[in-house]
């Protein structure tokens, strides 16, 4: 089918961002922290396929870990800074805790009759450089927006002295140098000798690019999630 990786990838922005929405709709702040965990661990097993689309090569994984920045935004935005950490440091775990699992599988001798260890052992076998790389990237990036969201914020308050003003501002002024520190520390630690340097460059300009693209993508769907926290002030609490 011509076009299917374009086609797919941009699908995949609103169905992410649309679910993250759906999960603090439903659950609250608990299906934010829920969010966070499935896009940190899925990501870092996504970002192993590499795909051709838009004329570059580039790793799966962008638009899913783009969702983890719009879930610090959104604690940021209605739950505050304090929650908005808490958010990364769950991620953190969930990272550590998948590199101790999946590589703990490889402690067994599989059984003479097994068919599933040798491919899981393919998949899996760059995990932990991944994950690790991934890990370095999460902690500086995230914390990084989460800290540049309320600075901005807090600039556009004294400044224009509205503090529900400019949500725009502080979104996409946070997310996008954020963005750029995870692309360049996450694929250069990840993928320095896997991949040639051609390909490498290709990747981080793809994978900027698909951020630029998601970071004003995401911007409508914190919106939606600050009318629905207005609209539903149980989940504020919740």
């Amino acid at each position: 089918m011509p076009f299917q990786n374009e086609i797919v990838l941009f699908a995949s922005v609103f169905v992410l961002f649309g679910g993250l929405v759906t999960f603090f709709r439903l659950f609250g702040k608990s299906g934010i922290f829920a969010w966070t965990v499935i896009c940190t661990i899925a990501a870092n097993i996504e970002v192993l396929i590499l795909v051709h689309a838009y004329g570059l090569d580039t790793t799966l994984g962008n638009v899913l870990f783009a969702s983890s920045f719009l879930a610090t935004d959104m604690m940021s935005e209605i739950y505050g800074k304090k929650e908005a950490n808490r958010c990364v440091k769950i991620g953190i775990a969930a990272n550590i805790t998948f590199i101790i699992i999946s590589q703990s599988w490889f402690l067994y001798v599989p059984a003479p009759a097994d068919t599933m260890a040798e491919p899981i052992r393919t998949v899996f076998a760059n995990t932990p450089r991944v994950m690790i790389s991934s890990l370095a990237a999460y902690v500086l990036c995230e914390l990084y927006d989460v800290w540049a969201y309320h600075h901005l914020w807090d600039w556009s308050t004294q400044k224009w002295g509205n503090k529900r003003a400019f949500l725009w501002l502080r979104n996409n002024g946070s997310t996008l140098v954020s963005q750029l520190i995870n692309v360049i520390a996450f694929n250069l630690m990840a993928f320095a000798g896997v991949f040639p340097w051609n390909v490498i460059v290709q990747i981080l300009i793809f994978g900027y690019a698909i951020f630029i693209v998601t970071s004003i993508m995401d911007t409508p769907f914190l919106y939606l999630a600050r009318h629905i926290a207005d609209k539903h002030p149980e989940l504020e609490t919740n």
